[in-house]
């Protein structure tokens, strides 16, 4: 169900983006669309936030306040990374489902290396129970 990138509303988020170098810049764009369809698929969730927190690009559910606050960026282990609040379960719970597929970082986050495949079905799981983990 791929569909064309949102355009950025937020001239700071979309420099965020461009800050990123290449081959990381192509999986976070990855990432983000992953976030917006799932969103728009999503019963409950309704508009997504698209803003910046610790300078990172982040996705809220302001309206509804349905969900807890997914960020992306770059590890300083390198490649780049989706990241969770770490004091909710979204991390350990998706671990439990995939331990071994993904590199994780605690509870917190899932990390990736540039040009590798996503496993965007698993990973959209992972999304929808961010965007609706307040519903719960």
């Amino acid at each position: 169900m791929a569909q064309a990138r949102p355009a950025f509303e937020n001239p700071a988020v979309a420099a965020a983006y461009e800050s990123f170098p290449a081959p990381q810049r192509e999986g976070l764009l990855k990432l983000r669309t992953l976030i917006f369809e799932t969103a728009a698929e999503t019963p409950g969730v309704g508009t997504l936030e698209e803003t910046l927190k610790w300078g990172q690009p982040a996705y809220l559910t302001p309206k509804t306040r349905s969900g807890s606050t997914i960020r992306l960026g770059l590890p300083k282990q390198g490649g780049f990374a989706l990241y969770a609040h770490c004091q909710t379960t979204l991390i350990p719970d998706f671990r439990s489902l995939f331990p071994d597929e993904f590199d994780y970082e605690g509870n917190r986050a899932v990390h990736f290396k540039e040009g590798a495949a996503l496993p965007l079905e698993p990973l959209r799981l992972l999304v929808r129970s961010a965007l609706t983990y307040h519903l719960k």
